[in-house]
């Protein structure tokens, strides 16, 4: 029993083909396209003023280098929440759940970020490794350990993502498991749980939309250290 908990999050396969390319690609397959009409319909305005509102939000304490990156972080904002929304719908896998996925994610784009910083301001960026006014004795002691806090960001980033969605998937499962045994034997006891695993799935969804958030908020934070 315990160990078909975690089948949930095994990649699904085909003929020996994995299906999570089909997965990954679901997503833009939903998302509304602009008519050729002059005015557009109720989604696309809704979906307009979502994407205005979430770039002028994340980019507002960036200069206007780090402007470029607007169009990759809604992208990538969508893109986490349509996947980790889609994932709390039955017998759907949730890519994101793949802390190979998260990493795939994560240390091209903190790498790019670092990449900038040391190409634009070298001085600055290797600045940040050793606080003002360190005392002499301790120089060497804060420079490994922020040069270890440096690296171990994108790993940050993913465990963070993979374990949230991780942990919510794991408790549905095992309370909506419960509310199952127990409704023939006890059906009060079993409608308190379904009540209970009704509140869950609604922080599931809060779970899904603010990791997709944090996630994205991290990559432009480390960005504005770097520009």
């Amino acid at each position: 029993m315990m160990t078909s908990f975690f089948d949930q999050f095994a990649s699904p396969s085909l003929l020996g083909i994995p299906l999570i390319a089909i997965a990954i690609a679901l997503p833009w397959i939903l998302f509304p396209t602009p008519p050729s009409r002059w005015l557009n319909n109720r989604l696309i305005t809704l979906q307009t003023w979502f994407i205005n509102r979430f770039t002028n939000q994340l980019l507002l304490p960036l200069n206007v280098g780090g402007h470029k990156w607007a169009l990759l972080f809604a992208s990538l904002m969508l893109f986490l929440i349509t996947i980790n929304m889609l994932g709390l719908l039955p017998y759907t896998f949730t890519p994101t759940t793949q802390l190979s996925l998260n990493m795939g994610f994560a240390v091209p784009l903190w790498l790019a970020t670092v990449i900038i910083g040391m190409r634009n301001q070298p001085t600055v960026a290797l600045g940040h490794l050793l606080p003002e006014g360190t005392p002499v004795p301790l120089i060497p002691v804060l420079i490994i350990i922020e040069t270890i806090s440096l690296f171990i960001r994108p790993l940050a980033l993913g465990v963070r993502l993979t374990a949230n969605l991780t942990a919510g998937h794991l408790l549905i499962q095992l309370i909506a498991t419960a509310v199952f045994v127990l409704l023939p034997m006890m059906p009060t006891v079993a409608i308190l749980t379904a009540a209970v695993l009704f509140l869950l799935t609604l922080l599931e969804v809060a779970v899904a939309m603010i990791q997709a958030y944090v996630f994205v908020l991290l990559l432009s934070l480390y960005l504005q250290e770097n520009v």
